[in-house]
């Protein structure tokens, strides 16, 4: 078969029109190779922040924050402040009467102003940053020393939160040391003088709340699970040592050293009790699931655990008192979901649903034997049941912390997977808390009461705190 000139002739272009496209396909192909491999050299910016357990591989200077991870810890920050301002105010101004619904308002709003600014003076180093197994230390005193080079995007964050600004995690951490007084107060709730409780919040910020903090969750604190030289390894995840422990103790305190109110009488509105309680519940997400310090899977997990122990300690209180009063009540389901709330808190970033479930149980069955029988049984006055809620349900949800622990959650295996051990060193430091929350919140108690006094006086009482404290009434 002989080809013709001109087709020889096209077959010819063709091929050399092949070749010399493979040619220029692969210089181009080198070209951008090149250009993909040196790209990185040329724009190579700040590593990105990034936590790990060798110190040497971590990347704490100079470094650029998760996007992602700082978005949501600046929506938990708000939750958890929407926590106390309002939620809390109203939780327990719905459960006052008329006359001191003001004062217990105002006392959630001062307590906020005035944390706030002994976090910047020094709170906050003494809670979070590396000193002694006992207290942090003074390098951020006034915050001094946070850098943050927002031109660059770079910053160094605090170790306990790598992927974060330091800003947003001492923001994020502030929400927590604010609502925890705050609880105090509706133990004595009625019968302080505002003054009284300005002083006595404001020196157990510093004695109490801070070192509590430092043991549980600072870098070097004895009791903390994160710290390899931890003399216990405490699992508390989000506060039910630190903060419900700890709150309901002091209040118990309090209802000692003041004694029992003058008169009682019934809740002032259910409803403002409903709508706090609901804004306390929607604002524990990010109490909970912040404290994940990232936006990923424990996140989630503590989210769905912290819910369902919520729904699980509201219905069994409401079936408790059902079963024991004859009637369900809006406040009575209110603060059932509020102990369970405060019972998942330790857990919720270390067990899984059923874990919540005997949680929330157990939460709403002897929160509510708080609340009723033990508060009988010693003839306290706790106004609006601090120590019933916080400190039985705190202490509740920390012991079974340690039952219900699952290593593929949390990292920590608890009885069911065989670790006894956990429990008692989650016993050991309820108890550590217990005692020494109990003691110098009784030595700060008795020195503000020798100094300026405790108590309203009869009249202010009768009258009512709004008039005689701060000059106003809620019509």
């Amino acid at each position: 078969m002989t080809f013709k000139k001109p087709i020889r002739a096209g077959l010819i272009a063709l091929v050399l029109g092949m070749l010399l496209g493979i040619f220029l396909s692969a210089t181009t192909f080198t070209h951008v190779s090149y250009a993909e491999e040196a790209a990185p050299a040329a724009d190579a910016g700040p590593p990105a922040c990034a936590g790990n357990p060798d110190p040497k591989k971590a990347v704490l200077k100079d470094c650029t924050p998760n996007s992602g991870d700082t978005a949501w810890m600046l929506t938990s920050m708000a939750l958890v402040l929407m926590m106390t301002i309002p939620g809390l105010g109203l939780f327990y101004g719905g459960m006052v009467r008329k006359k001191n619904v003001g004062d217990t308002v105002m006392t959630s709003f001062a307590i906020t102003c005035l944390i706030s600014i002994l976090w910047l003076i020094c709170t906050y180093s003494l809670a979070f940053r590396e000193g002694t197994p006992f207290i942090g230390g003074l390098d951020r005193a006034f915050l001094q020393g946070i850098v943050s080079d927002i031109s660059k995007g770079i910053g160094n964050p605090n170790p306990l939160a790598p992927t974060i600004p330091e800003t947003v995690y001492l923001c994020f951490q502030l929400t927590f040391a604010i609502i925890t007084p705050a609880l105090i107060a509706g133990a004595f709730a009625e019968r302080m003088k505002f003054s009284a409780m300005l002083w006595f919040i404001g020196l157990w910020a510093i004695f109490v709340y801070s070192p509590i903090a430092h043991w549980v969750w600072g870098p070097d604190g004895f009791l903390a699970s994160g710290n390899s030289d931890a003399w216990i390894k405490v699992l508390d995840f989000a506060g039910g040592t630190v903060v419900h422990v700890n709150s309901g103790v002091a209040g118990l305190m309090a209802c000692l050293v003041l004694g029992k109110r003058k008169d009682t009488g019934p809740n002032h509105n259910m409803v403002l009790t409903f709508i706090g309680a609901s804004l306390l519940w929607v604002g524990w997400f990010g109490f909970n699931a912040g404290s994940a310090v990232s936006a990923g899977m424990q996140a989630g997990m503590a989210m769905t655990v912290t819910h369902m122990a919520t729904a699980t300690a509201a219905f069994t209180w409401m079936i408790v008192e059902w079963m024991m009063r004859g009637k369900p009540t809006v406040v009575g389901i209110c603060t059932g979901a509020v102990a369970g709330l405060v019972a998942i808190t330790p857990a919720s970033g270390f067990v899984g649903p059923i874990g919540s479930l005997a949680i929330g149980i157990a939460a709403g069955i002897l929160c509510y034997w708080g609340c009723t029988g033990l508060k009988s049984m010693f003839g306290y006055d706790d106004a609006l049941d601090a120590f019933g809620v916080h400190a039985v349900g705190g202490a509740v949800g920390a012991i079974l912390t340690g039952v219900f622990a699952i290593e593929q959650y949390g990292g920590t295996a608890g009885l069911i997977e065989g670790n006894a051990m956990q429990v008692v060193n989650q016993i050991e430091g309820v108890v550590i808390v217990f005692v020494y929350d109990a003691i110098v919140s009784l030595i700060i108690l008795k020195l503000v009461d020798v100094f300026i006094g405790l108590r309203a006086s009869d009249e202010a009482e009768r009258e009512g705190l709004d008039l005689t404290l701060h000059g106003e009434t809620v019509h």
